[in-house]
């Protein structure tokens, strides 16, 4: 596994043993071996290590080195945290920072050596070599290589057993890069060589926060040897399946001792349910359960409800045939999807998969895949499309060497430097390589498949952007068009001084609601980031082949035989948008005109046309029993779109304007209370309370605003906030405190000597460099946070020289916090309404709760698929079954 931007070095690895390296006598081409030893740079390290670990002494003259060597341990797992590209397997290895465990590629070590003066890193390399086969029929052995002590996860081909590795680590002193090779005891102090230890024997912290995801091998039940079977006759059908108890038809399990099959739990293994199979197993107590749908010779889902978990069961073709399943013959649903259609289902993954295709490999800058972590599909694909755009390249990977150069003490909770780390790793090239002639050859004569495309994997950056957020942060499948509006969110509010990609998505809707008593309309403008357009479904140009359809697969249910050949929806793109620009009825609304509520209805309109049109097809909805269903049609997407006639007309003669009178605010009385005592920083609203606003299609920020002025007191009262402003004109502009230039403000009754920043503070700042005045500054304007003040000062550079400002306000105990000279307006980039199809992203699955997102991007001329680690030319873009649309404007 590549430990390349976005991954991390012990996220490759589900452990390190604790083995002593083969020692070493070589360098690294071009690194300079000293005549003399490095000792200082020694001392200064086991003397930083010593200061952490306050009276640490070596363990054979003090017992009281657990706290010491404690505090070395979890310093070393830290390790998990590679900042900037790099690779065991590449040709530089990795660079692993002693002081502060971060871990870097050979090109970015130079700089975090510049930059912190950490001078002693641990150098980590895999060396690959061919076997050297045995003179009997060419037999390979088969056992580990005893060499092989990192053990990182390794692709298909790196686990063949034509190679064999070696592992070898080193510790490098810069800048004379003067290389000891470990183990060395001798040399080293005893806090180095237990620092070392530690670093090579520390596991994946994100196993520890996840051990079910990264757990290698599932417990064989102990149920399974000895497991009773009635013998009462029940066969169960390959398909057509549904709950003996509620008739649904997904997430169905078959109870292994009576063939019953019944739904599993809400949401369980990310699909819905009622339950009835465990409620089954309270009544009868029936341990082993198995997943339909997920059946295939090599194995299938097998769940013990007396062991509360995923288990194997080693008897398991025995226990199916018990009920006419051939598991050596069984087809199951690939990648996991949750419904027993399976047809339907494959054919989907066909289509979208282009999988009936030879398709041919794409390789280089731009066309390098990113590895899946289990259901991190949507994440991919969204990425992929957001830096094929060159605003975005131009913002993260254009400004790396000052992204990084000027990162915070720790990068990694950075979101520039993961931003930047992940768009070089995808358009660099350097991780997407094409194989030598030289091995093309050497495959065609072993007839061995063709190289695999490793791709990167984007660990630490998912880890990053979804800490905050309860979705994202799991393991489950996502709405990719939530992620992409989760990202926008993540970028507006982390933009590089004042360049701000996210704009280029940015636009006024015009929102024109009339009462429909009195015939006034208002008019208001919100921000937007996309167009989410509906489907017309009784707009289908097949009708009678869908009815004919339906009566057949209801027909093949109720003989429990194969459903038919699917027949898909054929929807007009033209009655999809006829559809978005017809009139909505606004539930709730009321009226100015009558002081009462009153019906209304609202149309929208562009104020603005953005520069990228992102158009999201409403494909997912819920059904009666709020199951999530989609709705699986055929959409004919133009490759040239012109909505100009979607323009807004703002105020037309003869139109009569409601009042501008706002109806009465309710808020519950201990909220008032709250309110009153508990104004919050900006920067802590709580995100999880906007995302539930944002998925019920709220602007986003009319959902920040919401949740800050309601105190974080919950996405109920955040709501009710959101239906008494949506009305007014500034209801989706971002949120602008008067008086407020970060975290203190007047709001507040916050004063220049009340907001004094600690001295401490003040001091690391300026010893990197920067002017007193920028960090007091700074720390002001960020509620003395270390890092969100390095960042407020490259993002303010006009602010450098204004020191006498600054001065008058330390001398000024009651002058104000500084704000922005005035708020910002919004932020669009206008002009025509003609746009041209570059990059789609499609799903296949029921709902956005499960299956997989697959990403097609035109570069030079072509079209291109991502589907994670695989990157290829596209023979046949399934554009008429896309979930997301990415359209960039035509010039006029």
């Amino acid at each position: 596994m590549k430990c390349g931007p976005g991954t991390s070095i012990s996220s490759c690895c589900f452990s390190w043993p604790r083995v002593w390296l083969p020692s070493t006598k070589r360098s690294l081409p071009g690194l300079r071996r000293p005549k003399t030893k490095s000792s200082g740079a020694f001392a200064l390290l086991a003397g930083g290590w010593a200061a952490r670990a306050p009276g640490h002494q070596h363990p054979a003259h003090n017992s009281s080195t657990e706290k010491g060597q404690k505090e070395l341990v979890q310093g070393s797992e830290l390790l998990s945290r590679v900042t900037e590209g790099g690779d065991v397997n590449s040709e530089g290895g990795l660079y692993v920072c002693m002081n502060t465990f971060l871990a870097f590629g050979r090109e970015h070590v130079e700089r975090h050596f510049r930059k912190t003066g950490q001078s002693v890193y641990m150098h980590l390399k895999r060396h690959m070599r061919e076997k050297v086969r045995a003179a009997s029929a060419g037999a390979l052995p088969k056992r580990r290589n005893s060499k092989l002590f990192l053990d990182l996860d390794m692709d298909d081909d790196l686990n063949s057993d034509d190679y064999e590795y070696e592992d070898e680590a080193k510790l490098v002193i810069f800048p004379d890069h003067y290389e000891i090779a470990l183990p060395n005891i001798e040399e080293l102090p005893a806090l180095v060589t237990i620092a070392c230890d530690a670093v090579l024997s520390s596991k994946s912290p994100y196993r520890k926060q996840d051990p079910d995801t990264w757990e290698n091998e599932l417990p064989v039940s102990k149920y399974a040897n000895n497991l009773a079977q009635l013998d009462n006759g029940v066969r169960v059908p390959p398909s057509g399946w549904k709950c003996a108890r509620c008739d649904l038809r997904e997430n169905l399990w078959l109870n292994l001792t009576d063939g019953s099959v019944l739904c599993g739990k809400w949401f369980f293994d990310s699909a819905g349910g009622n339950g009835h199979a465990l409620e089954h197993f309270r009544d009868m107590g029936y341990p082993l359960a198995v997943k339909l749908g997920t059946i295939t010779p090599d194995g299938a889902d097998v769940y013990s409800f007396q062991e509360e978990g995923p288990v194997l069961d080693p008897h398991l073709a025995k226990h199916l045939a018990h009920f006419g399943i051939d598991m050596l013959h069984a087809n199951g649903t690939e990648n996991g999807l949750r419904d027993n259609d399976i047809k339907p289902r494959v054919s989907e993954w066909e289509v979208i998969q282009e999988s009936g295709t030879k398709l041919k490999p794409m390789y280089g800058p731009g066309y390098t895949g990113l590895k899946n972590l289990g259901n991190s599909c949507y994440l991919s694909s969204v990425m992929q499309a957001i830096f094929s755009i060159p605003e975005f390249q131009r913002a993260y990977v254009g400004n790396l060497p000052r992204i990084f150069d000027y990162s915070p003490l720790d990068p990694t909770q950075d979101f520039n430097t993961q931003m930047t780390k992940l768009g070089h790793g995808l358009l660099s090239g350097q991780y997407s390589k094409p194989p030598v002639k030289s091995e093309l050859i050497e495959q065609v004569m072993k007839e061995e498949h063709k190289p695999q495309q490793n791709g990167i994997s984007p660990r630490m950056f998912k880890a990053f952007v979804s800490k905050s957020h309860p979705e994202f942060s799991s393991n489950r499948q996502q709405d990719a068009q939530e992620f992409f509006l989760h990202l926008v969110n993540l970028v507006e509010r982390n933009r590089i001084g004042s360049e701000n990609p996210s704009d280029v998505f940015r636009f006024l809707v015009e929102e024109r609601i009339q009462c429909c008593q009195t015939r006034k309309v208002r008019y208001t403008e919100r921000v937007d980031y996309l167009m989410q357009l509906p489907v017309a479904m009784e707009a289908a140009t097949n009708k009678d082949e869908l009815i004919a359809y339906e009566l057949m697969r209801r027909e093949a249910e109720a003989n429990r035989r194969p459903l038919p050949e699917l027949v898909r929806a054929k929807i007009p793109f033209s009655a999809c948008l006829q559809a978005f620009a017809e009139p909505d009825n606004v539930e709730d609304f009321w009226s100015s005109a009558l002081q009462a509520k009153s019906a209304g209805v609202k149309t929208s309109r562009f104020a603005s046309f953005p520069e990228y049109l992102v158009v999201q097809i409403k494909k997912f909805t819920f059904g009666l029993d709020w199951v999530p269903r989609k709705f699986d049609v055929s959409i004919d997407m133009p490759d040239l779109l012109d909505i100009s006639h979607l323009r807004a007309r703002g105020l037309q003669p003869g139109e009569e304007e409601l009042p501008d009178i706002s109806p009465p605010i309710v808020i519950p009385d201990d909220s008032k209370d709250r309110l009153m005592n508990q104004l919050i920083d900006p920067s802590d609203i709580d995100e999880s309370s906007v995302m539930q606003l944002a998925e019920m299609g709220f602007p986003l920020e009319a959902c920040r605003k919401a949740v800050y002025f309601t105190g974080n007191t919950g996405a109920e009262v955040a709501f009710n906030w959101i239906i008494v402003h949506m009305e007014e004109p500034d209801f989706a502009e971002p949120l602008a405190i008067p008086g407020y230039g970060g975290a203190g403000a007047s709001v507040f009754g916050a004063t220049g000597l009340d907001n004094q920043p600690p001295e401490e503070i003040v001091a690391i700042i300026t010893s990197m460099g920067f002017q007193r005045n920028q960090a007091v500054q700074a720390l002001r304007a960020t509620n003395h946070n270390l890092e969100r003040a390095l960042d407020w000062i490259f993002s303010h550079p006009e602010f450098e020289e204004d020191s006498d400002f600054v001065i008058e306000m330390e001398n000024n105990a009651n002058a104000n916090i500084m704000s922005e000279a005035k708020p910002e307006g919004p932020r669009v980039k206008d002009g025509s309404g003609m746009y041209e199809l570059f990059a789609f992203i499609s799903h296949m699955g029921t709902s956005t709760m499960c299956g997989h997102y697959v990403c097609h991007i035109k570069k030079e001329g072509r079209w291109v698929i991502y589907n994670d680690h695989k990157v290829c030319a596209s023979e046949r873009p399934p554009k008429d079954l896309g979930y997301m649309y990415f359209y960039r404007r035509i010039p006029s």
